[in-house]
Order: C-alpha cells, then sequence, then structure tokens
C-alpha cells in the first residue's frame, strides 16, 4: 500500500484508489451572490470553492449535495438541476493515481439557515460573481465556471 502524505492524513480511501471516486459541487445562489467555501483539507487545501462531497453508499447525487452544503456550511438548499460534470485526477511524481473523482456539480437555490464553517471548510461565505474571480480559486472550478458563462 502507497505511504500517506503526511502522519495526518488519514487512509480513506481518497488517497490511490482503486476506481474513480464519485462526488458532488453545489453551486448554490442566493440573491445573486455564490456560496464559497476555503478547502480545510487536501487536495487544494486553502483555495477557494463550492460545498461538496462524496456520494455515500444509497445516496442520489442531489441527496449529497444537500447534505454536503448542509455538513459544510450549516444551511438547507434545493438542487435544481446538474449544472455540469468534471474528473479531477491528480497524479504522484511516479505516475501513478493518486486522487481521482469524477465530480457532478449541482446548480442551487438557498433555502434557510446562516451559514458557518464546519466539517471540510475553514471559512464560508457569500460573493458576487465579480468577486469570485478574484479569489483563489481551485483550477477546476474556474474552469466550470468560465464554460458555464457564470464568471
Amino acid at each position: 500500500m502507497p505511504e500517506q502524505m503526511n502522519d495526518l492524513e488519514p487512509d480513506d480511501g481518497r488517497w490511490y484508489p482503486q476506481a474513480p471516486i464519485a462526488a458532488v459541487g453545489a453551486l448554490v445562489f442566493k440573491e445573486g451572490k455564490i456560496l464559497t467555501i476555503k478547502r480545510g483539507q487536501e487536495p487544494s487545501k486553502g483555495k477557494w470553492s463550492i460545498p461538496g462531497g462524496r456520494i455515500e453508499l444509497g445516496e442520489t447525487a442531489y441527496e449529497a449535495a444537500r447534505r454536503e452544503v448542509m455538513e459544510e456550511c450549516s444551511i438547507e438548499v434545493e438542487i435544481e438541476r446538474v449544472l455540469d460534470a468534471a474528473n479531477n485526477i491528480i497524479r504522484d511524481e511516479d505516475g501513478r493515481i493518486k486522487y481521482h473523482f469524477v465530480i457532478i456539480d449541482m446548480l442551487a437555490r438557498y433555502v434557510s439557515g446562516e451559514i458557518k464553517a464546519q466539517t471540510d471548510a475553514e471559512e464560508c461565505k457569500w460573493v458576487t460573481p465579480r468577486e469570485m474571480t478574484e479569489l483563489d480559486l481551485m483550477p477546476m472550478l474556474r474552469e466550470m465556471l468560465t464554460r458555464q458563462k457564470l464568471i
């Protein structure tokens, strides 16, 4: 089994997976602003993104997106539709697949609650699309937002 990145990272199946891992991201809108989170874990720790994470066994992508927003930001959302899909593949220095997520990005609408960073999020905030362009975004998020003509 490959070495973990450091002693602080648990072996939770994300690193050196046997198959791609299904995940979701939620692009949540409220009054023209987008919910953003500062990632608290690798990969891309410290970069800005949207709430999201793995789809759990027996859970639909829509259910996973609602759950992840609640777990990371403490708010309720309504998922409107699938917006985009992408792969996040990271290789190690030997070329082996270190990390591979297939991410289904969902378009969502704020329903209720006050945002408060929880679990994997160091921080969360509402930003305008213009403010979002100034953040240190995860590259694949910036690509998706550009492809969808949202920034």
